[in-house]
């Protein structure tokens, strides 16, 4: 009996201390991050500079470019400018235009899937991002881009357009970390997201006192679809981080009752999307099943730097669009019956199709398929990589003899 309890303690140690190794080495990492160029090289005289230099500006110039080691062609150090932003740039300057550009400086980025049919919340996303001096992409999965141009921001964001893709697939091929290095913040949001509650500096201000990491608004329970109850808004608070083990649909910890957020709304610090733009799979368009891994993106333990802020809240009304009809899916709430009335209309619509062309019923059984393939990679990786250890394996013990806290 006392060497089965000597075993058990040595193994707590063992698990604490890899989990808090690896805790200090994202940070250090995160704190590289910030500091590092994503675009730049490195001249062997550098990097001999750096090991024999002392202290001085010029040491700190050339660490500061020890981001990447290798040259690029034959080309000179210098000519590699080290950001890269998705700023529209003029074909023309003027003193009044330089005058006026906006400061680089802790900018954010907010990224949405638009189709024509939600361009009425799309158009009040835009007017409550942009006036926070956001810079906005919009990726339209039906092509329609010209349709956008009589709203008056419509010249003032930058449009993508590929037929039936979805977000994933849009923010895997032009959301690179790099090239989107310059901004703090990133919003990866569905369009279908009612902000009449909800400021973005406001929100800002929350994520950075309390250092999340990955983030998101909570939901308005009412009025929203709820798939799980850690995304409900609280009513006292500023944030959360975990649903009360009292509730019966979260009786554990980890994801989806604790360190997680949905992918409806993502917000992800710049060191966060380094590593969620790499779990999102190349081939697997749909993205189910990544939110349960974004706390590995999360720079340190996910139990306290993912959370979903509660006063800075949203509805998020769960329109269907991919293949054909927007159909808003059975919400949870009070409010529901007002919800499903919005979308009454395009029902309507939708019901005399036959149930042999529903493309809604081929989309999600492709979904399920791409979540099966994903949770075999996942489970393959972790097998086959024998370096790598999982920081949020814990004992059962220890995680039911802590007391919940919310």
């Amino acid at each position: 009996m006392r060497l089965r309890l000597r075993l058990l303690v040595l193994c707590l140690m063992i698990i604490l201390f890899v989990v808090y190794n690896m805790a200090s080495y994202q940070r250090r990492q995160t704190a590289l991050d910030e500091d590092a160029p994503p675009f730049d090289t490195m001249m062997e005289s550098d990097r001999a500079a750096v090991k024999v230099s002392g202290t001085g500006r010029a040491t700190a110039k050339v660490t500061h470019r020890a981001a990447s080691t290798a040259r690029v062609g034959f080309l000179p150090h210098g000519i590699v400018e080290p950001y890269s932003d998705m700023e529209l740039k003029p074909l023309w300057l003027t003193r009044s235009v330089q005058s006026e550009e906006p400061n680089q400086k802790d900018r954010c980025l907010i990224a949405i899937p638009a189709g024509i049919n939600q361009k009425k919340s799309v158009d009040a996303l835009m007017k409550k991002f942009l006036a926070e001096n956001f810079t906005a992409i919009l990726f339209h999965y039906d092509g329609k881009v010209n349709d956008w141009n009589d709203l008056p921001w419509s010249k003032s964001v930058i449009h993508i357009a590929a037929s039936n893709q979805t977000k994933w697939w849009f923010a895997k091929r032009f959301l690179h970390p790099a090239v989107v290095s310059m901004y703090k913040y990133i919003f990866l949001w569905d369009e279908d997201l009612e902000v009449d509650n909800f400021n973005p500096s406001r929100y800002l201000n929350i994520v950075k006192s309390e250092r999340l990491e990955i983030s998101q608004p909570g939901l308005d329970p009412k009025l929203s679809e709820i798939h799980h109850p850690i995304t409900v808004r609280k009513k006292t608070g500023n944030f959360h981080r975990r649903v009360s083990r009292a509730n019966k649909d979260c009786a554990r910890e980890g994801p989806p009752c604790s360190g997680w957020v949905e992918g409806m709304a993502p917000v992800f610090s710049k060191s966060a999307w380094q590593c969620a733009w790499h779990l999102i799979q190349n081939d697997l368009v749909h993205g189910w099943g990544i939110d349960y891994k974004f706390g590995y993106c999360a720079q340190g333990d996910r139990t306290k730097n993912i959370g979903v802020v509660d006063s800075e809240f949203v509805v998020h009304r769960g329109v269907q669009t991919l293949g054909g009809s927007a159909v808003t899916k059975r919400t949870r709430g009070k409010g529901s019956h007002a919800l499903r009335q919005k979308t009454a209309q395009v029902q309507q619509q939708t019901r005399g199709r036959a149930a042999g062309l529903d493309m809604r019923t081929k989309v999600r059984r492709k979904s399920r398929v791409e979540l099966r393939d994903f949770q075999k990679r996942w489970e393959r990786a972790a097998r086959e990589d024998r370096t790598w250890v999982d920081p949020f394996t814990r004992s059962r013990r220890k995680r039911r003899s802590r007391p919940a806290v919310d």
